[in-house]
């Protein structure tokens, strides 16, 4: 949804990525504060948590080599040290966002994987599932970043609906509340969904698979100019920037008049976080 060709350079060029601070931080936050959790709640605190950094942070290394590329040309470990501060620092607010020693959740980064009556695959990793006594179900994803400014706020809540869309299809339960945690600034963005929300994210999906099937077929995947362009792995084969994709690897087929139009539809745009996978039938 965000851009058609980087969809393209991610799924089927399979072009690599640098490694970005951001996002292996994000990583790095989130592997702390699924871990809190397999203490006991009374030492859920937040001297605990940020002890835990330093040994996720190594076992991030250990599993993903390549981030040593992060600090590089860093011999006293500055950077990475204020790197890791800001880490705390983001643990260290969500205490004043969630309790957690008021909090047991039921699944913490939970896979999960369904299949709509049209075959379309959905599948994708909770980051946290609260369920209460009565049974009341409460998605929980935490964002290292700053929260959305009202008008994205949608598009936020996409990638929520879509793990709520999972859950209802495979538990035929719909969870009570989507939360996001924005660390970077604070902020907790919660919407509660019911059956005709779902309805119309599935509605999208499958759109939004058509979309992807047919520029599979015809090769005709399109560049979407945003402001993210400019944290583009891949402007240098870009034709917005001046540069040429590589060689199309899969055939291809000419679109018909009535593709040629539905090829040129733009899916909804989401300014969310963490892609969610989608596969085909």
């Amino acid at each position: 949804m965000q851009c058609p060709l980087l969809y393209r350079f991610r799924v089927i060029d399979k072009l690599p990525e640098k490694p970005s601070e951001a996002a292996t931080r994000g990583t790095l936050v989130h592997a702390v504060l699924e871990r809190l959790f397999d203490a006991p709640a009374v030492d859920r605190t937040p001297p605990r948590a940020k002890a835990l950094i330093p040994g996720q942070w190594d076992r991030l290394l250990e599993s993903k080599p390549e981030l040593t590329e992060l600090f590089e040309g860093d011999p006293e470990g500055e950077r990475l040290a204020g790197w890791l501060g800001e880490a705390e620092r983001l643990v260290e607010r969500w205490f004043s966002l969630e309790d957690p020693t008021r909090l047991e959740p039921a699944e913490r980064e939970l896979f999960v994987e369904t299949e709509l009556d049209s075959g379309l695959r959905l599948r994708g990793v909770i980051d946290r599932v609260d369920v209460t006594p009565a049974g009341d179900v409460r998605i929980v994803d935490y964002k290292t970043g700053k929260a959305p400014r009202p008008e994205y706020a949608e598009g936020a809540l996409f990638q929520m609906k879509f793990y709520a869309l999972v859950v209802w299809r495979l538990k035929n339960v719909v969870p009570r509340r989507l939360q996001l945690v924005y660390l970077g600034s604070g902020d907790v963005l919660t919407y509660d969904p019911v059956v005709a929300d779902l309805e119309r994210v599935e509605r999208k999906l499958l759109a939004l698979w058509d979309a992807i099937r047919l520029a599979t077929e015809t090769g005709e995947w399109r560049p979407r100019p945003t402001k993210l362009c400019g944290w583009c792995d891949h402007r240098a084969v870009c034709p917005e920037f001046g540069g040429t994709p590589p060689v199309y690897p899969l055939p291809v087929r000419p679109a018909g008049p009535a593709e040629a139009v539905q090829g040129r539809m733009e899916p909804v745009r989401s300014e969310a976080g963490p892609p969610v996978a989608l596969e085909g039938p």
